[in-house]
């Protein structure tokens, strides 16, 4: 029998920012206290079995008036291919011009999240 499983967390789900106790009884069972709504209750189960993330970064940008372009997921992403995302985010080689929204990686191993751009950014040209 497993001993219990208990986190303490801050809410991240709204501005309220509750502190929610999450506890996963021997039986499995989870229990959140704490929130004071609904996506409260999903945040914590989700954290304690399957954390994810909204991952922001900037990548390489050639030929425009920036060297590097913000951009984001569109989805959160499984906390354990955040590294993974980072390294490819890496490499990455974007040339301008560049609309904001635009897919920079598209569904990303797999996950269905997709690496967007935040900012749209004109050619050195003018265009």
């Amino acid at each position: 029998m497993s001993p219990e499983t208990e986190r303490e967390l801050v809410c991240i789900a709204c501005p309220v920012g509750c502190r929610l106790s999450v506890r996963q009884q021997d039986g499995g069972e989870i229990r959140v206290n704490g929130n004071q709504c609904e996506k409260g209750e999903v945040y914590g189960r989700e954290e304690l079995l399957a954390p994810k993330r909204v991952v922001t970064l900037t990548v390489a940008l050639a030929g425009g008036p920036l060297r590097r372009l913000p951009a984001k997921t569109l989805k959160p992403l499984p906390r354990e291919r955040i590294a993974a995302l980072l390294d490819e985010a890496s490499r990455l080689r974007v040339s301008a011009p560049v609309a904001r929204g635009q897919v920079l990686l598209a569904d990303f191993h797999g996950t269905g999240v997709d690496l967007v751009a935040t900012r749209t950014v004109k050619a050195s040209g003018g265009e």
